[in-house]
C-alpha cells in the first residue's frame, strides 16, 4: 500500500510538474484557430480588414506605404533607387491603384493536399501590398528579375500591381526581423527572417516554408511560413491549407 501511495504521488507531481512548464508543446490544432486575432494589424490608408462569416476579407489598393522609383518622379513619393545592388535596373512599369480584395479563411487547418501556389498574389503584406512567390513566370527563377526590385525589395508588374517576392524591408526595419508581416491565402501567418535571435535558413523550415510553434500573437501554436533569404524565399512547394481567394 505504501508503495502505491508513492506511485500515485509522483504521478501527480509529475502532471503539475508539467502543466507549469511553459516549454510543453502547445496542442492546439489548426482547426481550433482563429485568425481574427491579428486583423488589427491590417491597418492604414491602403488597407482594412474585416471578419465576414467564415472570412477574415482584406481589401487593398495595393499602394505601399513607403517610397519608391517605381512611382512618377512628380509623385511625393517618389524616391530614387538607393539601395545595395550595383545591378539594379529599372523596369518599365509604374505603381498604380488596384482593387484587391483577398478573402482568406478565418479557422485554417491543413489541406489533405498541398496545391501550388499561383502566379498573382499568393498572400498579402500588413501594408497591403501582395506577396509574390518564387518565380518571374511559370517555372521562371527569379535569376534576372531580382535586379529590378527597389530598395524595399518590391516592383510594380505590367498592370502597375506593386509585390513582395521576398523580404518586405520597409516592414521589417519597421517592425523588427522576427515580426508578423502578413497572411498566405490559405489563412496561415508570414513571419520574418528572424526567430528566437537565429536567422532563419531553409534548413530549418519544411518543403511548403514553415514549422509549427507559438509565436507572438498565436501562443497555443500555429503553422507558420517564414522569409529567408535564399529561393524560395516567402513559400516552398504549396500552401500548407486550403487556399482562400483574391480578386483584383
Amino acid at each position: 500500500m505504501k508503495y502505491y501511495s508513492l506511485i500515485v504521488l509522483s504521478i501527480i507531481f509529475l502532471a503539475c510538474k508539467q502543466s507549469d512548464d511553459t516549454s510543453v508543446t502547445p496542442t492546439t490544432t489548426t482547426s481550433d484557430v482563429d485568425i481574427s486575432v491579428i486583423k488589427n494589424k491590417f491597418s492604414g490608408v491602403s488597407v482594412t480588414a474585416t471578419v465576414e462569416g467564415d472570412y477574415l476579407v482584406i481589401r487593398s489598393n495595393g499602394i505601399p506605404d513607403h517610397k519608391s522609383p517605381y512611382f512618377a518622379k512628380t509623385d511625393a513619393r517618389y524616391e530614387a533607387y538607393n539601395g545595395t545592388n550595383t545591378k539594379f535596373n529599372l523596369n518599365p512599369n509604374s505603381i498604380s491603384e488596384q482593387a484587391l480584395v483577398f478573402k482568406i479563411p478565418l479557422h485554417p487547418s491543413k489541406a489533405s493536399t498541398s496545391a501550388a501556389t499561383p502566379l498573382g498574389p499568393i498572400g498579402v503584406s500588413l501594408n497591403g501590398v501582395p506577396f509574390f512567390n518564387q518565380y518571374a513566370g511559370p517555372n521562371q527563377p527569379l535569376t534576372n528579375e531580382i535586379n529590378s526590385f527597389d530598395q524595399y525589395l518590391g516592383h510594380p508588374q505590367q498592370t502597375g500591381q506593386y509585390h513582395y517576392h521576398q523580404e518586405p524591408t520597409y516592414l521589417t526595419t519597421k517592425n523588427g526581423k522576427s515580426a508578423f508581416l502578413g497572411l498566405l491565402l490559405d489563412g496561415f501567418p508570414v513571419y520574418g527572417p528572424v526567430e528566437n535571435g537565429k536567422a532563419v535558413t531553409n534548413a530549418d523550415l519544411d518543403n511548403l516554408h514553415g514549422h509549427s510553434h507559438a509565436t507572438a500573437e498565436f501562443p497555443a501554436g500555429i503553422y507558420h511560413y517564414h522569409i529567408t533569404d535564399a529561393d524560395p524565399y516567402i513559400n516552398g512547394t504549396g500552401f500548407y491549407g486550403t487556399s482562400g481567394t483574391v480578386s483584383k
